[in-house]
């Protein structure tokens, strides 16, 4: 007796997808966070971390890019070595950098949305002005709650946390911004 079996598709393959690329941009994540240098002027090292934040934003968009920071928080958070320094934990939340820690979903939803123009996945290359923009507003983001969750944790100032925890980055964050330039207009060399 023969029976007859339908296919049944729980999930389709565009959410597949999108779940893959937002786990690889966590992994990224992660890896990022291990290129650290020590910052002359501040005991927060500079990490390769919100470089990645602008590339998940960009290729994924707000709603996948925001997603894959959230899951690199929930897989450290879990105990995964992800954050700066190879650390993990719950600790790292509720630390002297959670506040950008926190920032990264927001900044790489807005730094996708200001590309895209909007919540729906466009096409990320759009002129050089509009693709610097959205990442200088991200940066912003990452620097506002960095600074007051810096200020907060170490109960210091605004404007000492701002000199710690902002202002010593910025010639960094302008290397990364040129470098995820770079990257987004690298088409000339991807695969087809």
């Amino acid at each position: 007796m023969a029976t007859e079996h339908e296919s049944v598709e729980l999930v389709g393959d565009e959410l597949v997808g999108n779940v893959a690329r937002a786990a690889l941009f966590a992994a990224l994540m992660g890896a990022g966070a291990y290129v650290s240098f020590p910052n002359p002027i501040s005991p927060i090292p500079v990490t390769l971390q919100v470089l990645v934040v602008f590339l998940a934003g960009i290729f994924l968009g707000p709603v996948w890019g925001g997603a894959s920071m959230l899951l690199y928080l929930v897989a450290g958070a879990a105990g995964a070595p992800v954050f700066a320094g190879g650390s993990a934990g719950v600790g790292a939340l509720v630390g002297p950098t959670a506040g950008y820690l926190w920032s990264y979903p927001i900044a790489a939803a807005v730094v996708g949305a200001i590309v895209h123009g909007g919540v729906e996945l466009g096409d990320y290359r759009v002129g050089t002005v509009r693709l610097v923009g959205a990442m200088v507003v991200g940066t912003a983001v990452i620097y506002a709650l960095g600074v007051i969750g810096f200020a907060y944790v170490q109960n210091v100032g605004l404007v000492a946390a701002f000199w710690t925890a902002a202002a010593a980055f910025i010639p960094a964050e302008a290397f990364k911004i040129a470098a995820a330039v770079g990257i987004v207009r690298s088409d000339a060399i991807a695969a087809e």
